[in-house]
């Protein structure tokens, strides 16, 4: 066994005993569904001393092959969140995580080979999003969505997998032309329908005529003012299909699966969300939104990693191996404690090394971190820049206190975030609005909700609204996502 295996080994065993709760503050705190301003620009970040500054993605991307000249020395006088602290402020970060092959995205994050996403949230091979987080391999015309797979023309679905024209629904797989409906398989045209497999034309579980069922189709259709709240009114009791030796729910063909949400292929793993594979994902712990290509593997305390193995407490590590400690890399291996690096092996704190040099200092480093036992630490919370009640950890429990959050020295943020709405724009009331009637007049329109947030409606959204004969969403475009995590 090298070194190397050793100190992996190490961090394996700790990793696997994590309680959820832990990692969902820890991790999941790290994924802000919040937008502000920085710098004069829409931010993925707070104004926050914990950052140095923010810059334009494009800037960002310009400027992202000179980040090794950032480099620092690993300093044994210091701790290692020390170390990575000091390399952490003097390197730029891009206000929107925009990663190779995206189009037209600028105002979505984390976002990777993506044409046309606004306002959403990790993204990855995928054309037309809005107002969505986690949509992933060759999904189209997604909006108001949360967790979809391998599907098109979805509109407010939850866990969606391999499925075409899904309106109001959750965890669905290849199915097809399915409203008002959850825990369906292999079924076409069902409306409020609940725990059915290979069914076709049924309406409450009641299977019609073809005849019989268009007729009462066309009637329910005509209700577009109730279609929120019959969503709304959905069970949220999910099945899991495939699966085996599982506690929780909502995920597909997964096996030996301790915590999770939001589930597919994955196996002999613990403490994982969002999570999705061609093929099988094994031995995942403590990792929150993943995507493997055709498989994942050897992931252990991670906040989004895609497509390679063997990742070790980073945060954004698409296209990676064998890394450690790190923030933002593309194409790397054998790397530790870098930031935003690409196509690059064997460096430290962003420095280049020989092959034989980074073994040798990554032992000692590694050494070092387990004597002052935190070898096995996620990053430390006075290094998260983000405010903890705007996260994904707060969504999904909001039991945590202002008074604990701020003792453990994460950010809380009090004040209202300003939205600035100018003087000449017509503003509308959702109670004032025809939500079923409208037309093009509104994109010239500013919408104020019940709860005094104010959205708009782009071109992109009014045309497939229009398509598919759908009412206008009655409520701000961040309360739609966070309707995913009311379970």
């Amino acid at each position: 066994m090298t070194n190397l295996q050793f100190w992996e080994d190490k961090m394996k065993e700790k990793r696997k005993k994590t309680p959820w709760i832990d990692f969902v503050k820890e991790i999941c705190s790290w994924r802000a569904l919040t937008f502000y301003k920085a710098n004069g620009l829409i931010s993925r970040y707070p104004p926050t001393s914990r950052i140095w500054k923010v810059i334009s993605s494009k800037n960002f991307n310009l400027e992202r092959d000179s980040l090794l000249t950032y480099w620092k020395d690993y300093d044994f006088n210091k701790k290692f969140f020390t170390n990575f602290q000091d390399l952490f402020l003097s390197v730029p970060l891009e206000n929107m995580l925009l990663f190779s092959g995206c189009e037209n995205s600028e105002f979505s994050d984390q976002s990777m080979n993506s044409k046309n996403s606004y306002l959403s949230f990790v993204v990855a091979w995928w054309e037309n999003i809005f107002y969505s987080m986690v949509i992933k391999d060759n999904s189209y015309n997604v909006l108001n969505s949360i967790s979809v797979i391998w599907s098109e023309n979805i509109y407010f679905g939850y866990n969606i997998v391999t499925s075409h024209k899904i309106f109001y629904s959750k965890h669905i797989e290849n199915s097809s032309e399915i409203r008002f409906c959850t825990n369906l398989i292999w079924c076409h045209e069902c409306l409020f329908c609940n725990w059915l497999e290979n069914s076709s034309y049924c309406i409450k579980n009641e299977k019609y005529s073809l005849e019989e069922y268009k007729k009462e189709k066309q009637k329910i259709l005509k209700n577009k003012n109730t279609f929120l709240n019959s969503f709304l009114a959905l069970p949220w009791a999910n099945k899991s299909f495939s699966s085996t030796n599982v506690i929780w729910q909502y995920l597909t063909n997964c096996s030996d699966i301790k915590g999770w949400y939001y589930l597919h292929n994955v196996h002999k793993s613990k403490n994982v969300i969002s999570v999705s594979g061609w093929d099988w994902c094994t031995w995942l712990y403590d990792t929150f939104m993943a995507t493997g290509f055709p498989t994942a593997k050897d992931y252990y305390w991670i906040m989004w990693c895609a497509w390679w193995n063997n990742v070790y407490n980073s945060y954004i590590i698409p296209l990676c191996s064998s890394v450690y400690y790190c923030f933002g890399l593309e194409n790397c291996s054998f790397c530790l404690w870098c930031i935003w690096l690409r196509n690059k092996s064997y460096c430290i704190l962003n420095k280049q090394y020989s092959k034989e040099e980074w073994h040798e200092l990554t032992n000692k480093i590694f050494a070092q971190m387990e004597s002052d036992w935190i070898l096995w630490n996620f990053f430390p919370w006075d290094l998260n820049p983000f405010y903890f009640n705007d996260t994904v950890a707060y969504l999904l429990d909001n039991t945590f206190t202002k008074e604990e959050i701020i003792a453990d020295w994460y950010l809380w943020r009090d004040d209202e975030i300003k939205v600035d709405i100018p003087e000449w724009v017509n503003v509308v009331n959702i109670k004032d609005l025809d939500i079923v009637n409208f037309d093009e007049s509104i994109l010239k329109k500013v919408i104020v909700d019940n709860n005094w947030n104010y959205y708009k409606i782009v071109k992109m959204e009014y045309d497939f609204l229009k398509k598919h004969n759908l009412p206008l969403p009655e409520i701000h475009w961040l309360d739609r996502i966070k309707l995913w995590f009311k379970f």
